[in-house]
């Protein structure tokens, strides 16, 4: 039959393992899955993009954008510092990682206040952080570091009991089964069966991971990259079925549509609630991924950009997943371990009203100030970044009763309400302005029982 795609082996037995499942390996069914629980209840976490391309150091497209577009400015950029014929392969004998401490990377997550994190095991260049059995002197283990990256962080993070997620980007842009599928029109897997499901079942089966984020999916439908068949196997037969989540980019046409939960596109943001669970990720520096000698302080997001955004994200049902690009050395640069520790600060006297929250009939309201909303049990929790000067915050959507109570986190004692005008909302009258309230830099009022 011409055009047919003909399974191989490993495919095959995938087909054959989940045939006998509860899931079976199309969209219909895995779409049905519940999302494990300890998802949601995260709202927090922290995307780390490293790899070969923190050599050059000018983003993680940089292989791509020198080669493959032939950018003038990077190919600028190495005329001016590396030598005639240097090649992106040897960059990875560069990639020492000498400094790489996982237990004080998984101290800094752990400040962060960040319920789950995510590695970025392999991106577009190919280059694993694990000694990949399908990825033969292009791994940290043959190249590089000497070392397992992926495997070393794994149990630091789960000693402070949090998750550990895993990116894995389907394409390599420069992989030769890779091109030579994409020549053919994708009718042909030389390169997902010789490299994409061995490899993905060897990070599940040897790391465990709590979640796979998927990506590179673009140039090709689902059923090139047999995403539905790994999946069926994921959830049916792996070794973390019962706890594992999976975002949205299995195919070309996927994101948005099918997978556990919805990513979309980077930096995915909706202004109304969705029906699906879905996550925002964004990074530290606004103008890349990986990390960049050329980043400026300005290029970081503030304090107050990063509390707000997640505030934001959550109240709209989201997760919300901040980046951050370590040298290759192995070091978070110290604006970024800064920034994390801010928001763990925040969180510390703000988590209650973030962590296991649910979006609540009302996701904002713009008054004298914004506010955002979430609830738990039986209390609503209403966010503010500006501190009126009247000292005075009206809430319209909140409907009072004759046993509400309002606090604010990180205060002792109840605070004065009012009913609003025409007994609609409430009018809370908040302390008095003081240096330890200014460093809070968002606010959260607790409302008890409210309607």
């Amino acid at each position: 039959m011409v055009g047919a795609v003909r399974l191989g082996p490993l495919a095959l037995l995938l087909l054959a393992a989940s045939a006998l499942a509860h899931y079976t390996p199309d969209w219909e069914s895995l779409d049905a899955r519940p999302l494990p629980s300890w998802f949601d209840e995260a709202k927090f976490g922290v995307f780390v993009h490293w790899g070969v391309y923190s050599v050059p150091a000018w983003g993680e497209w940089f292989w791509y954008f020198w080669q493959g577009e032939k950018d003038a400015d990077y190919e600028a950029f190495m005329r001016q510092n590396y030598p005639p014929g240097f090649s992106y392969a040897d960059f990875g004998p560069q990639f020492e990682a000498k400094f790489y401490d996982p237990k004080k990377w998984a101290e800094i997550f752990e400040a962060s206040g960040a319920r789950y994190v995510v590695l970025t095991s392999k991106h577009h260049e190919g280059y694993t952080l694990w000694p990949s059995p399908t990825s033969w002197n292009w791994n940290s283990m043959d190249v590089g570091p000497h070392r397992d990256l992926v495997g070393e962080l794994g149990p630091f993070l789960r000693e402070k009991n949090i998750h550990y997620g895993l990116y894995h980007s389907l394409l390599e842009w420069f992989h030769p089964f890779y091109l030579l599928d994409k020549e053919n029109n994708f009718t042909t897997q030389n390169f997902v069966k010789a490299k994409v499901l061995p490899e993905m079942i060897d990070l599940v089966n040897k790391y465990k991971p709590d979640l796979i984020w998927s990506d590179g999916e673009w140039e090709a439908p689902d059923t090139y990259w047999n995403s539905t068949e790994f999946l069926a196997w994921l959830y049916n037969d792996s070794p973390v079925k019962d706890q594992i989540v999976v975002n949205d980019r299995w195919g070309k046409d996927n994101p948005c549509n099918h997978g556990g939960y919805l990513t979309c596109h980077d930096k995915y943001k909706p202004d109304t609630l969705p029906k699906r669970k879905w996550e925002m990720c964004t990074t530290l520096d606004k103008n890349a991924w990986g990390y960049r000698q050329t980043m400026k302080s300005n290029d970081v997001m503030t304090d107050v950009e990063i509390i707000s955004e997640l505030i934001e994200v959550v109240t709209f049902g989201g997760n919300y997943l901040i980046n951050v690009g370590p040298t290759r050395d192995g070091i978070i640069p110290p604006i970024f371990e800064e920034k994390l520790r801010s928001v763990g600060s925040w969180l510390s006297i703000n988590g209650e009203g973030i962590y296991a929250s649910k979006p609540w009939r009302v996701q904002m309201e713009k008054n004298t100030t914004t506010i955002w909303y979430t609830t738990k049990e039986s209390d609503v929790y209403a966010f503010f970044i500006s501190w009126p000067k009247n000292g005075v915050v009206e809430l319209n959507s909140p409907v009072p009763t004759y046993s509400t109570k309002v606090t604010m986190l990180g205060l002792s004692g109840l605070l004065k309400w009012s009913e609003g005008s025409m007994g609609k909302g409430l009018v809370i009258a908040l302390p008095e302005f003081s240096p330890s309230i200014a460093n809070m830099k968002t606010w959260t009022l607790k409302l008890h029982k409210v309607e």
